[in-house]
């Protein structure tokens, strides 16, 4: 199998001194799904960041075999799409259809593509005929559809997740949840403390603690394990 994501000793800490990451390392293979929980301020969120170069840790990170630096990060946000927590953070155009379209643009496709990329990113999550809107009006589930839908406009091979059923009822949640399963073929990275989400979602887990790996292996093992979850303030 191919590698997807290969992190081997990555290390980070941020300006003020605090390590948000030590030494982790982890693989994910081409049409896998990998959970990552924790407590909060395990690391989580800024482990995603590292994986398109949000964050640089200096070393360490490989997509498909490409690593990831300043010469590759352009190739490698096209390959690797974010979808983060909170929708508004990625949403700022004046319409859902310029928020879809402006990662096609950038990439200098023709108009015609782009077109029919934003409509078929429409269809895939649900909203047709949302091109129009207004993204802010929109409520937080549709929110993170579009959000969703601007990470696929460029088609990627990867998806990460920043806690994408927060703020979402449970009716929505639920409708989330089966729009994830839905993307065959991608392989995914999921962070989150919704462990329902990760049991029906993921392949595999790795518990985050202080920025380190305290357990990996698969999803139904790790969220079976009482101990585990509840020294680490998962239950």
């Amino acid at each position: 199998m191919k590698k997807a994501i290969e992190i081997r000793n990555l290390t980070f800490a941020y300006p003020d001194g605090e390590k948000a990451l030590e030494d982790f390392s982890v693989d994910v293979f081409e049409g896998e799904s990998l959970g990552i929980v924790g407590p909060n301020g395990a690391g989580k969120t800024t482990l995603l960041l590292h994986l398109n170069g949000v964050l640089n840790g200096g070393t360490g990170i490989r997509i498909f075999d490409v690593p990831l630096n300043k010469r590759n990060v352009r190739e490698i946000r096209r390959r690797v799409g974010v979808v983060f927590q909170n929708p508004d953070d990625q949403l700022f155009m004046p319409t859902v259809f310029d928020d879809i379209a402006f990662g096609p643009v950038n990439l200098g496709l023709p108009g015609d593509e782009v077109r029919k990329r934003v409509r078929e990113c429409l269809r895939s999550v649900g909203l047709d005929g949302y091109g129009n809107r207004h993204s802010h009006h929109l409520s937080t589930g549709e929110k993170k559809r579009v959000a969703l839908a601007t990470a696929l406009a460029l088609n990627p091979e990867i998806l990460v997740f920043d806690e994408p059923t927060a703020n979402l009822d449970p009716a929505t949640k639920r409708e989330f949840i089966d729009l994830l399963k839905s993307m065959d073929g991608k392989t995914l990275v999921v962070a989150g403390h919704d462990l329902e989400l990760l049991k029906v979602v993921t392949q595999k887990v790795v518990v985050l603690n202080r920025g380190k790996k305290v357990a990996e292996g698969p999803t139904a093992e790790i969220l079976q394990n009482e101990e585990l979850l509840s020294g680490n303030r998962l239950i």
